[in-house]
């Protein structure tokens, strides 16, 4: 069975970082594609950085510079590195990974929340 497990969400304020982990399990991590989506209450699920399996990444416009995305494979994990966090960051951050149309899964999610 597999299982995405997020942690490091949490409370901070404008212009500090956190660290999100999305820990796999019940899969071979490496050769998945893995990404981090956020959803803002009221808004859409949206893309803010992905990583393939080779370790190329991508990020959305509104991110560039200042996440950044990683994994380790050795440990089933990846993560988002966020730093100069701003009030529009505010949302639950998903993970996923991605190998096929039938080996596609989501992470429950872990709220990030940037006072100003």
């Amino acid at each position: 069975q597999v299982q995405l497990v997020e942690s490091g969400g949490g409370l901070v304020q404008a212009g500090g970082s956190l660290r999100l982990s999305c820990a796999a399990s019940g899969l071979i991590f490496s050769i998945y594609s893995a990404a981090w989506y956020r959803q803002a209450p009221g808004k859409q699920r949206e893309l803010v950085a992905a990583i393939t399996s080779g370790g190329s990444t991508n990020y959305a416009d509104s991110v560039k510079g200042r996440f950044t995305i990683s994994r380790d494979n050795a440990k089933n994990t990846v993560y988002v590195q966020m730093n100069s966090l701003k009030p529009e960051d505010t949302a639950t951050y998903y993970c996923n990974v991605h190998y096929t149309t039938w080996d596609d899964y989501w992470g429950k999610g872990t709220l990030v929340t940037v006072s100003s």
